[in-house]
């Protein structure tokens, strides 16, 4: 049977000075259409190693070194740059935990949407506008064709988490990853 997501014996390392940090260390798990699966455990357990590691942004000098990523039965692992770009966003997303640190401060909410709209749904400018316009309609931010002008630093914490949230949605990925997607969330 093919899964949407089948991870296998994934091992991520990150050496230091003291040794080798096994962060994720042998963690298997499947995920079929339609399923919800939630990781669980304590701060510093491996829970957002496992979720960067399959979305294969693990900074060095952090590594993969062991394991299989099957997306759809197409393996991630030895997956080149250029794939990945194509199925992050596009296939897989991600909320991520921090949206002031995952925002770029320098553009618009609505330009950072827009942006992953045009490259991922091949949309012109227009489109991917009222397109983005319509992902913050999507998760209650309001007046969303006014706070799309805005930057992320004028938004509260939770109208830059739904951001976060609208930008991981408007490309309607197979898989979406939610790193704590609650967060500041009123």
């Amino acid at each position: 049977m093919t899964h949407l997501l089948e991870i296998k014996n994934l091992q991520t390392h990150f050496p230091t000075r003291a040794g080798v940090v096994k962060a994720v260390n042998y963690v298997s798990f499947h995920i079929d259409e339609g399923e919800l699966l939630g990781l669980v455990g304590e701060s510093g357990c491996g829970k957002s190693i496992t979720a960067l590691s399959v979305m294969r942004l693990i900074a060095p000098p952090g590594k993969i070194v062991g394991g299989s990523i099957k997306f759809r039965d197409e393996e991630l692992i030895n997956a080149n740059d250029e794939r990945m770009r194509e199925i992050r966003g596009n296939d897989i997303g991600m909320i991520f935990q921090d949206p002031m640190t995952s925002l770029n401060p320098v553009f618009t909410v609505g330009e950072q949407i827009a942006e992953a709209l045009r490259l991922h749904r091949n949309l012109n400018k227009k489109q991917a506008w009222e397109a983005a316009i319509e992902a913050m309609n999507e998760v209650s931010i309001p007046d969303p064709s006014r706070r799309a002008n805005d930057y992320p630093h004028q938004l509260s914490g939770g109208m830059r988490q739904r951001v976060m949230i609208a930008m991981a949605l408007a490309c309607d990925p197979e898989l979406l990853f939610a790193h704590q997607p609650t967060t500041a969330l009123d």
